[in-house]
């Protein structure tokens, strides 16, 4: 029976008596003369006779723990961090008590006393004794909902994965010895690169910033990191956004350390070996993980290192609620358990720029002179070049870009970016091309049906822009020339062979022969025997035009990735990327200089009030209940609201993703901007706003995002 009803079950005693009677237990427990209870027929747990229970429901005014009494037959079994079934909700109906529905749960403590006075119903059913709640992620489980306004619930249900009894039922194999300390290996080429592992090695935590050199080489180096942390008797835990780039760390550590010191947590091993090999981690048999996003979770022992590679990328972002991102919640354990954090990546996010900034993380990069070894050649096409001969403007190509794929051809593999379809335009100005934004908020202005101008943000219309830069006064939209497609290049070359990878179809590796490789951002295989003799990146103006504040980034992290797998410029590899060669993130290309990007992006965004510098959050729904949510939160002092606008309606042909409207409902969007430390207060503040409206049953359901990824 749970504390949010006082209800007792059908057929139970009274409130008085079963008190009464679990009173008098713990009194003879403490006394020592502790005698046999009997509760409907069954005996009491003489020693704590209460647990207290993390029920299986993810509803805001739930967020709480729940009593329910312990039968003495459970007494063993019914231990902190068991899953349990209980009784939820219990009440009366038509004058008669009846019990109710029977709910999964965590047990999270065995206590003497209840501070509910009411009547305690007892646990059902120990679902298994195994201890899969852990004090240590419960704890990270908490800090991860209060940062995103979520409930416990549904983080627990992120963290820990559904029971598979075959897998509980075999034991885990003993645990090995440590390896022994890796050497440096590629680490040498950054300055501080063998200081890190020798700190890992130590036990140290040190904590670094760290932007790789181009090449095959960074799943080596990642594993590299675990294999020291493990070295020096502590565990490690890597996070890569997808499953090709776990397999590569995965088999990189496995033949640096060799095999069951480690397991691979994907999707891709289906729920039971999954689950088998997160009971691995959790019964201390093995204490490195290499996996995606839902491995962030993983109860790895005396943690020592946390890594996570290209924390750019979409797919570190949880679409579940409360929707965190790996990230965060890896800085979580960092602080929380005293481990050493690597974020490292091609790129550099404004977040990790910000991480060294502000002195939490130090940078490890390599020297000018090593950059240009490894990085190839890049070259810029602006949009409006044009063909000069024949066979460039059969491929609606620039001349100079045909002819970087023609040589590259003659010596092996040439990787050809396209973005997707579907991305919105940006307007910018006409003349400079700096990007149009609200005068009151700074967000991004939009072209309404009649052809006024308004703020994405707040929805404030401005009828009369001028551009900030020059003061132009005529706007464009940034995504002008012609959309390239692997057909047309198919055509003409038709001499050589053509292959895609993209959403349908992900390559992990092509033949180093000489074939055009058509790739979707994120999806370009690598190439065997060195990589790519060249690249061509097409239609910069489909990433730089995206309607986001990550724009310019998302932009420069996806070239970055693609020119990688290029071979160095000592080897002739040679990029070529077709945009205007004056905007910064096509500059950072050129220079390979992805973290003076990110600086220069922390600064502007701080100057505007933008995330990171700021917090924010999202409250999307009906316009009504937005106002009313937001009117009797306490936000905190100085708060902004921005809005709220129409959010655009989705698509009836694509799948329903998480957040999207109910079937038919315009929903609104405001955006609540608030001061940097101000982000916890934010957080509660909202999360108690939509407890009291469900509480009241006041209105429909409001949904709330802390630092939404899609910002415009």
């Amino acid at each position: 029976m749970s504390r949010e009803n006082g209800r007792p079950e059908a057929g139970v005693p009274g409130a008085g008596e079963q008190l009464a009677l679990i009173r008098e237990a713990v009194r003879e427990t403490k006394a020592g003369r502790a005698k046999p209870r009997t509760w409907r027929g069954a005996e009491l747990a003489a020693g704590l006779p209460v647990a207290r229970v993390l029920v299986d429901k993810g509803l805001v005014h739930l967020d709480r723990y729940f009593d329910y009494a312990v039968p003495a037959a459970m007494d063993a079994e019914a231990q902190p961090g068991v899953r349990v079934r209980v009784r939820f909700g219990a009440g009366e109906k038509g004058g008669r008590r009846e019990g109710g529905k029977l709910v999964s749960g965590f047990i999270v403590e065995r206590v003497a006393e209840s501070d509910y006075r009411g009547v305690l119903a007892p646990i059902a059913q120990v679902l298994s004794s195994e201890r899969v709640l852990t004090p240590e992620l419960l704890g990270l489980c908490r800090a991860v909902a209060d940062r995103y306004a979520g409930t416990l619930a549904d983080v627990v249900q992120l963290a820990v994965p559904p029971r598979r009894a075959r897998a509980e039922a075999k034991p885990s194999p003993a645990p090995l010895p440590p390896n022994a300390a890796p050497e440096v290996g590629s680490w040498e080429r950054y300055g501080a690169g063998a200081g890190f592992l020798t700190a890992l090695v130590r036990g140290d935590a040190p904590r670094a910033v760290w932007t790789a050199l181009p090449g095959a080489t960074w799943p080596q180096e990642l594993a590299r990191a675990a294999a020291a942390a493990l070295a020096g008797g502590r565990g490690a835990l890597v996070v890569v956004p997808d499953g090709r780039a776990a397999a590569r760390v995965d088999a990189a550590l496995g033949e640096l350390i060799g095999e069951g010191r480690h397991v691979l947590l994907t999707a891709d091993a289906g729920p039971e070996e999954r689950y088998r090999r997160w009971l691995a981690v959790s019964r201390g048999s093995v204490r490195a993980v290499v996996g995606t996003r839902a491995a962030m979770f993983a109860p790895v022992a005396d943690l020592g290192l946390v890594a996570l590679w290209d924390d750019g990328d979409g797919s570190h972002s949880d679409p579940h609620a409360p929707q965190p991102h790996a990230r965060e919640v890896l800085i979580q354990r960092s602080v929380n358990e005293r481990a050493g954090f690597l974020l490292g990546g091609l790129s550099c996010t404004v977040e990790a720029a910000q991480l060294v900034e502000t002195g939490w993380a130090r940078p490890l990069a390599a020297d000018r002179e090593q950059v240009r070894v490894a990085a190839p050649l890049v070259r810029t096409v602006g949009d409006g070049d044009e063909a000069r001969d024949a066979a460039a403007r059969a491929a609606r190509l620039p001349t100079m870009a045909w002819q970087v794929v023609r040589e590259g051809l003659k010596h092996g593999p040439v990787l050809v970016q396209v973005p997707r379809r579907g991305y919105a335009p940006r307007l910018a100005c006409e003349r400079c091309r700096t990007p149009a934004r609200c005068r009151a908020c700074a967000g991004p202005l939009e072209s309404q049906d009649a052809g006024e101008l308004a703020c994405a943000w707040c929805g404030r219309p401005e009828p009369d822009w001028h551009c900030s830069e020059c003061g132009g006064a005529r706007l464009r939209a940034q995504i002008v020339g012609a959309r390239r497609t692997a057909e047309e290049l198919g055509r003409a070359f038709p001499a050589v062979p053509v292959r895609t990878s993209g959403r349908d179809h992900v390559l992990a590796t092509v033949p180093g022969a000489p074939a055009l490789v058509v790739s979707t951002p994120g999806a370009e295989p690598v190439a065997e025997g060195g990589g790519y003799a060249a690249a061509l990146l097409l239609d910069g103006w489909a990433l730089l035009g995206r309607p986001d504040l990550r724009a310019g980034e998302e932009a420069l992290r996806r070239w970055l990735g693609a020119a990688a797998l290029v071979r160095g410029q000592a080897e002739g590899g040679t990029v070529a990327v077709i945009a205007e060669p004056t905007l910064r993130p096509v500059q950072a290309l050129v220079r390979w200089d992805p973290v003076g990007h990110a600086v220069r992006e922390l600064a502007e965004r701080a100057e505007l009030g933008f995330p990171p510098v700021s917090r924010m959050a999202s409250v999307a729904g009906r316009a009504e209940d937005i106002a009313e949510l937001l009117r009797s939160a306490e936000l905190p002092s100085g708060a902004q609201v921005l809005g709220p606008v129409p959010l655009p309606i989705p698509d009836p042909a694509r799948p329903r993703r998480p957040g999207d409207p109910p079937p038919g409902e315009v929903w609104e969007r405001a955006l609540v901007r608030v001061r940097p430390g101000q982000g916890a207060a934010l957080a509660a503040a909202l999360k108690a706003a939509r407890a009291a409206r469900l509480v009241k049953r006041e209105g429909e359901a409001v949904r709330v995002r802390i630092d939404p990824p899609d910002l415009g």
